[in-house]
């Protein structure tokens, strides 16, 4: 058998890089994971890789050269089916199951490959989160309906964004604003509605919550250059998505007036479990998580939230996020080893239900128009520690148990 070339184990690489960037690999755990690669095709490589650019510098030791590839890339969107296939088709090349070739081949395909949920599912996980969202921030039954019902607005929004890339340059401010408008307009016919916190609910989707854990995790990793980029690209996200719901509330006091709000109860407390299983189902589908898998990834949102609940009682709201995120990468980190599949699939799913991404943005909202979203104390020391108790918990997590997977 003639031996694959340095062409050819080049072309992967590369492509594999490009890949797994564009499915939403986190910039340490990829420069991880293609030095493994790098290492059993016998290539000497080292990467840098940013949210916006691919470095690649491979040495050819047969005719003692380095081959340097640069490449300009968009932000990668999380796509866990095709990172657990993609995944894969890398163990079955280095456990000698598929060719160089045949795996080069292979790899141009998973791309093409469509989502295993249909349009319809996807739009009924979009009003599915934001509803499951305001059940979580226990408020009334009304906000979960209104919430819910402005989140399949927003789907309708991402899908105008496909195939306009004018919306889809100002999609998270067009959202917010949309959100705030249709808000206010409900606002006039119930009264009861907490307005700012269902628009919060309806643009959920958009808080980049899990970008700021992600790129605090990087700099953790001393990954400086992909952390700060990902930390400012996360804190431009959410400054648009405050702007739009301003101007949107504006605009809707405009046109309808100010309304006075009307208390009413709030749903009970033991509704937040059926709102973890009804987020943890919608992320399935949002993340394109492959079916087989769906299961586990509904558990780990289960574990996140109970951990994190129990341990609230004995350590505080902050340092809870440290537990649920310790059980969320010991959970993760077996689901590798068993399973043989990325941690990733499922640690994504249950960060998600510990990340305080809203917080930021009610944070915002408190500080710029004085108004309260929810009643919480201390709000902004409390989401740094919560941030920082995420990454923490993770990081001892993957000294109790290595990662298997360098995805």
């Amino acid at each position: 058998m003639k031996p694959d070339s340095f062409t050819q184990k080049r072309h992967f690489i590369i492509t594999l890089g490009k890949l797994l960037h564009q499915f939403g690999a986190t910039a340490y755990r990829l420069e991880n994971h293609l030095k493994s690669v790098s290492r059993f095709l016998e290539i000497q490589a080292s990467f840098v890789i940013t949210p916006t650019s691919m470095t690649f510098v491979l040495f050819n030791i047969e005719d003692n050269q380095d081959y340097n590839f640069i490449v300009r890339v968009k932000p990668g969107d999380i796509d866990l089916g095709a990172l657990s296939r993609t995944n894969e088709l890398v163990d079955e090349l280095a456990s000698g199951q598929r060719t160089l070739a045949e795996a080069i081949e292979r790899l141009n395909e998973i791309p093409n490959k469509p989502s295993p949920y249909s349009n319809f599912l996807t739009f009924l996980g979009f009003g599915a989160s934001s509803g499951a969202f305001a059940l979580l921030m226990h408020t009334s039954w009304n906000d979960v309906f209104w919430s819910t019902g402005i989140g399949f607005v927003v789907f309708l929004l991402v899908l105008w964004s496909e195939k306009s890339k004018g919306v889809a340059n100002a999609l998270e401010p067009l959202a917010s604003i949309v959100a705030a408008l249709f808000a206010s307009a409900i606002a006039v016919i119930d009264p009861t509605i907490n307005t700012p916190l269902v628009i919060l609910s309806g643009i959920i989707v958009f808080i980049p919550g899990l970008s700021l854990t992600t790129g605090l995790s990087e700099l953790a990793e001393r990954n400086l250059l992909s952390g700060t980029a990902k930390i400012m690209d996360a804190s431009m996200t959410m400054f648009k998505l405050f702007f739009g719901a301003v101007l949107g509330l504006t605009l809707g006091q405009l046109l309808w007036g100010t309304i006075e709000r009307v208390e009413v109860a709030t749903v009970p407390s033991w509704t937040a479990w059926i709102a973890v299983l009804i987020l943890s189902m919608s992320l399935v589908i949002m993340f394109k998580a492959r079916p087989r898998h769906a299961f586990w990834g509904v558990l780990c949102g289960f574990i996140a939230f109970g951990s994190s609940y129990w341990a609230t009682t004995y350590v505080g709201v902050a340092l809870s996020a440290f537990v649920g995120s310790f059980a969320v990468g010991i959970y993760s980190n077996l689901f590798a080893r068993f399973l043989k599949a990325p941690a990733t699939v499922v640690m994504l799913q249950g960060l998600v239900v510990l990340v305080p991404g809203s917080k930021v943005y009610i944070g915002l909202s408190s500080m710029v128009i004085g108004s309260e979203i929810v009643q919480t104390e201390q709000l902004g020391s409390q989401t740094f520690l919560i941030f920082m108790s995420l990454v923490a918990g993770l990081i001892f997590a993957n000294v109790v148990i290595r990662p298997k997977s360098s995805l």
